[in-house]
């Protein structure tokens, strides 16, 4: 049980939750944000003055998104270990020292990183995805929210392409 989880939480669901999540939180806060900045004539201002809009709403949303995903997968890495722990000890006979000590040793530094790496692909999906369709939202309110919704709903999907073609590439290159 042990294995099972450290190795399923640090290839696969560690980060493929926290992508979920921030699908849902942060791809709609992208879209929304520039959607209502859209609406408001705010990226036209912008272009007026002679600023880029994909460099200074764009680029700064999705790097910061990169650099966060892997941090936030570690963390749900870690709390997705300890928990099945907890629901170990409390169905079976195990101390909690002993699952721990076993989930450590399965998980390899390849594991972590193919989770990694999923995460640093589902933070640049996330933002970019939320960023396209807040910046080519229309100028009413109801068009901020359909650009919020059909954000998150495309977050999801690429996400799930995105984790499938990765499976693949580490399959095919044995990583």
């Amino acid at each position: 049980i042990a294995d099972a989880v450290g190795m399923g939480m640090a290839m696969e669901m560690g980060a493929l939750m926290t992508g979920i999540i921030m699908a849902g939180r942060t791809g709609a806060a992208y879209a929304a944000n520039l959607g209502a900045m859209q609406a408001g004539e705010e990226v036209d201002a912008l272009k007026t003055f002679g600023f880029s809009p994909i460099e200074y709403l764009v680029l700064p949303r999705i790097l910061a998104l990169v650099i966060m995903m892997p941090l936030l997968t570690i963390y749900s890495v870690f709390i997705g270990i300890v928990g099945g722990g907890i629901a170990t000890t409390l169905a079976y006979d195990i101390t909690f020292a002993q699952y721990w000590s076993q989930a450590i040793s399965s998980v390899g530094l390849n594991f972590v990183m193919q989770g990694l790496i999923k995460s640093l692909a589902f933070g640049f999906v996330i933002g970019f995805t939320g960023c396209f369709y807040g910046i080519r939202s229309g100028r009413s309110a109801t068009a901020v929210g359909n650009a919020t919704t059909s954000a998150v709903v495309m977050c999801i999907v690429w996400i799930v392409i995105s984790d499938a073609a990765l499976s693949i590439i580490y399959i095919v290159t044995g990583f």
